[in-house]
Parts: structure tokens; C-alpha cells; sequence
């Protein structure tokens, strides 16, 4: 666990007075995250018969746009602070900050539709490039979340339980200190590694468009509904008196998508295989 990776002293450039800054490990890696994702999407791109430029501008400005979504989904969650502190809204402070994950996916989601539909690029074809990047970076997205103590999981007496105990952790997201708990973050962290090496090895004999991203669904709702029960981490929407967090919900949904779309992909190649049966 190691929250800081360092910190550069202040210094001032162009009248204003800037830091100390603080490098953070958790956004290190998870830039490192998107950033290998993009490249690799690139890569897919080509494999998959896409220009991959127009993938790479995508995937840029989309990233971008979720950033931008998840800072204003934070000011819009906490207006009434913004609005007697307006100074706040463009601090060190905020613009360091990860924001509202949910507002940055809502952003970056709605926008990659919008250019999806713009450029007439297919949204399956775009989503099947995106799948394997998306398990990969975020694997190494959740490194990040170790390095910080945040997402932390249950008490445990188990042996592969951990131990936090750097005070800047409590301090900034609020880990237990001086507990074992359930490594929550390495499980996912483990099991999205797993996913993106399924998704590569399900690329090189995809049966159909949308093969992959449906793969994602259901690989990622199964793996992230099961988890959920070992997090303890609080703000994660818990709901139905506590037994089921929002992230399941959202997790079911996206088993049934991906399960619907296989489903229906099975159904129509027997209904294919029949009419040639039957016209022979």
C-alpha cells in the first residue's frame, strides 16, 4: 500500500503559486490503465478491419469527456457547497480529484454513442474492439485502488486477508487500519486480467459482431456481482435493506444483455442451419 508516489515542492509559474503537488499512486495507474487500454484498442482496431486512428480519437476523447463528466457530477453532487465556495469549482483541488465515477461514465458512454452514430462506425464492432482493452486497464486500474486502501473489502480471518496501515489512507478515503480484510480490490484486479486474456483468445474465432462486448457483459457482471458481497467500502449504494449493492443490479443487467445477445446469435444459427437443411 503506498497512496503517494512522491510530491514536488512549490513553485510558481506565470504569477501564480502552485503545490506542493502531490503525485498520487492510484492516479498513476490508472492512467497507465487507459492509456495501454487505448493502445491496445488501436491494435484491435486494425484486426478488426477499423481504421484505427478514427478508434484512437474516439477513445481520447472519450476518456477526456468522462473526466470532464465525473468532475461536474461531483459539483453537482455537493451544489450547495459549490455555490458559497464558486472558487472551488476550478481549485488544485478539484481538478486533481478522480470526481464522480458515475458521471464519468454516464459522459463517456453517452458520447461514444453520439460518435459512434456520427461516424457510422457500428456499435457492436466499436464495443467488441473495446472489450479486452477495457479488462485490461481496468486491472490495472484497480492496482491503483490497492495502492490507495479505497474499494477495501470485509473483516476476514482468512489467510490471504490484508493488512493497511498507512494513516494517509484512513486519512484520504477512509481505510481500516490495523485489520485484516478480504483483498477486494486484488480479486477484481485478478479476475479483469483473467477476463482480458478470455477476450483475446474469444477475438481470434469470433462467430459474430458483438461477440465480445457480450463476452464483457457477462464475464464482468458475474465477477463483479460475486465480489460485492466481500466489499465493505461505504457509498456504494446499497439497496433492498442492504443486500444487494447497485453495482449488482447493474451487474445482472449486464449478464442478461450479454446473455440475451448469445441467445439470440444460438437461435438464429439454428434457424439458419434448418432453412439450408431444408432447402437441400
Amino acid at each position: 500500500m503506498h497512496p503517494v508516489l512522491f510530491r514536488i515542492g512549490s513553485f510558481t509559474i506565470f504569477g501564480y503559486h502552485l503545490g506542493p503537488i502531490t503525485v498520487y499512486t492510484y492516479g498513476v495507474l490508472v492512467a497507465t490503465g487507459v492509456i495501454v487500454g487505448l493502445i491496445l484498442a488501436r491494435w484491435q482496431a486494425r484486426k478488426f478491419g477499423l481504421d484505427p486512428d478514427r478508434i484512437w480519437n474516439v477513445g481520447i476523447y472519450m476518456v477526456l469527456i468522462a473526466l470532464l463528466g465525473s468532475k461536474l457530477w461531483l459539483v453537482l453532487g455537493d451544489l450547495p457547497y459549490y455555490l458559497h465556495n464558486p472558487r472551488e469549482i476550478l481549485s488544485f483541488s478539484t481538478l486533481q480529484s478522480g470526481g464522480d465515477i458515475y458521471g464519468g461514465v454516464m459522459f463517456g458512454l453517452a458520447f461514444l454513442l453520439w460518435y459512434v452514430y456520427r461516424e457510422k462506425l457500428g456499435y457492436w464492432a466499436v464495443a467488441d474492439i473495446f472489450a479486452a482493452p477495457l479488462a485490461l486497464g481496468h486491472s490495472i486500474g484497480r492496482l491503483g485502488c490497492f495502492s490507495a486502501g479505497c474499494c477495501w473489502g470485509k473483516p476476514t480471518t482468512m489467510p490471504w486477508g490484508i493488512t493497511f496501515t498507512n494513516p494517509l489512507a484512513a486519512q484520504l478515503v477512509g481505510t481500516p487500519l490495523n485489520v485484516k480484510l478480504q483483498p477486494t480490490e486484488l480479486f477484481e484486479a485478478g479476475a479483469e486480467f483473467i477476463n482480458f486474456l478470455l477476450l483475446i483468445w474469444l477475438g481470434r474465432r469470433r462467430n459474430f459482431t458483438g461477440e465480445l462486448a457480450a463476452a464483457w457483459m457477462v464475464l464482468y457482471g458475474t465477477e463483479r456481482f460475486i465480489i460485492e458481497f466481500y466489499r465493505n467500502d461505504p457509498g456504494r449504494g446499497m439497496m433492498f435493506h442492504n443486500s444487494f449493492s447497485f453495482m449488482q443490479v447493474v451487474s445482472l443487467i449486464l449478464i442478461f444483455i450479454g446473455g440475451w445477445m448469445f441467445l439470440k446469435h444460438r437461435i438464429r444459427r439454428v434457424s439458419t442451419v434448418a432453412t439450408e437443411t431444408a432447402q437441400n
